[in-house]
């Protein structure tokens, strides 16, 4: 049986790629580009533990915002809230339980926000 190597299995060190040309999303210039979905205009603020040995942390996804005013708005988000945080992906995620002080902030900017998970 011939063992076919050219499939990507698992990689950490630029995130999400091509499934073409295996560059990373931001880098591809093929025509298989995942383009970045905008979605429905609606801000979903939840909560996960996954993965972070039963640490808490609040994402905030859907932002119509482009990527560098994603970084700024982590940042507003973050001193609002007196704590750590980063961006992922398009996904903000701030360090602890910050679902409701986050939902606040983002109405006041304007966004249709909405609350997901318990």
């Amino acid at each position: 049986m011939a063992r076919n190597d050219s499939q990507l299995v698992y990689s950490t060190d630029i995130g999400r790629r091509c499934p073409q040309c295996l560059r990373a999303v931001t880098a591809c210039v093929c025509k298989g580009a995942i383009k970045p979905a905008h979605g429905d205009g609606v801000v979903r603020v939840s909560r996960e533990t996954k993965g972070r040995g039963g640490k808490g942390v609040t994402l905030v996804t859907g932002v119509p915002i482009k990527p560098e005013d994603l970084e700024k708005l982590a940042t507003l988000l973050k001193k609002r809230c007196g704590t750590g945080g980063t961006v992922k992906e398009g996904v903000i995620e701030i360090q602890g339980e910050h679902r409701d002080t986050l939902m606040t902030e983002l109405t006041k900017l304007g966004y249709k926000v909405k609350r997901v998970g318990g």
